[in-house]
């Protein structure tokens, strides 16, 4: 036989006043009167038949049971708190969470969202970062931009882009002291590295170079957020290996520059990622057309068979 719930009402009052130790507190978080809190835990008592709380010298203390029954209603409290704002937020048509990488966020991403919040302002756009592959089933994400070979079981996997690899590094860097009129001129200056998956850019860029491998053991400086990287070479600390989704707008507006021709392509690239049941819903359907509208037209690099492996970019 299944026991009977008490008091709603009675369990707020209660892990109200047992979180502040006060009747009072609880009281005026709960917009009601002391009084009020009093009765409600006097009937919660009466409803288990164990005392809750013990008063000492105007301080108010919880008895052994009470502190054993707590925890459980406070985690029932919170799972109907998140309940709640899920279903809110699952009904709320015009709410869009997108998922992606930190550095893809803040120097490709964020830049582009003002184009669509004008085009869309209905729509309430939310960017989360994370560095795992999103679990679809749970939580409230709609869409992920994610690196890899678009082989994504169950998933719907648009292309949007592949990165190029190639040097980059602030304009005063060109008019300093030491000359970066060719690669081998990079033996001279302090490379900036990328950790987090990137590691072994550089390493791959000379190879495709003809120089040898040993140039990007030399010491320099080391980020494990690319657009931390980037941001270093800006502020002229040395050649940073850029991608072309994280530096294109420092480029374009003079910031960066690419002091060689040699570009190595990647093999994989970014997609827009969703589950097949919820791909074509009006809210991701909008994202998706206008973010496909805003890149230039080309074909995947790579579309080799095996799982995808996620680029790591906390």
């Amino acid at each position: 036989m299944t026991a009977r719930l008490p008091s709603l009402n009675g369990l707020r009052a209660f892990e109200a006043a047992a979180r502040h130790l006060s009747f009072t507190s609880a009281a005026a978080e709960l917009n009601v009167t002391q009084t009020a809190i009093s009765h409600q835990i006097r009937r919660l008592e009466e409803e288990l038949g164990i005392q809750l709380f013990v008063r000492q010298n105007r301080t108010l203390a919880l008895t052994p049971q009470a502190r054993d029954y707590l925890p459980g209603v406070r985690a029932a409290f919170n799972d109907l708190r998140l309940a709640t704002d899920r279903l809110l937020r699952k009904d709320a048509a015009c709410v869009l969470t997108i998922s992606t990488l930190a550095s893809l966020a803040a120097k490709w991403l964020l830049p582009r969202l003002s184009a669509f919040q004008e085009a869309h302002p209905a729509i309430d756009v939310r960017i989360t970062t994370s560095t795992a592959l999103v679990d679809f089933r749970k939580g409230d994400v709609d869409a992920a931009i994610r690196y890899g070979r678009g082989q994504w079981p169950g998933l719907r996997a648009d292309w949007l882009m592949a990165d190029q690899l190639f040097p980059v590094c602030s304009p005063a860097l060109l008019q300093g002291k030491k000359p970066l009129r060719s690669p081998q001129d990079l033996a001279e200056h302090s490379l900036l590295y990328s950790s987090g998956g990137y590691d072994d850019d550089w390493r791959l860029w000379l190879t495709a170079a003809g120089l040898p491998a040993d140039i990007s053991k030399q010491p320099g400086l080391s980020f494990d957020l690319i657009f931390m990287t980037v941001q270093a070479a800006i502020d002229g600390l040395g050649v940073a290996i850029g991608r072309t989704s994280y530096v294109e707008a420092d480029i374009a507006k003079g910031r960066l520059v690419v002091p060689f021709q040699i570009k190595l392509p990647d093999e994989w690239g970014f997609y827009l990622v969703s589950p097949e049941a919820r791909a074509e819903t009006p809210k991701l359907s909008a994202f998706r057309q206008w973010l496909l509208a805003s890149i230039p037209s080309q074909p995947p690099t790579s579309k080799a068979d095996g799982d995808p492996v996620s680029r790591r970019d906390p």
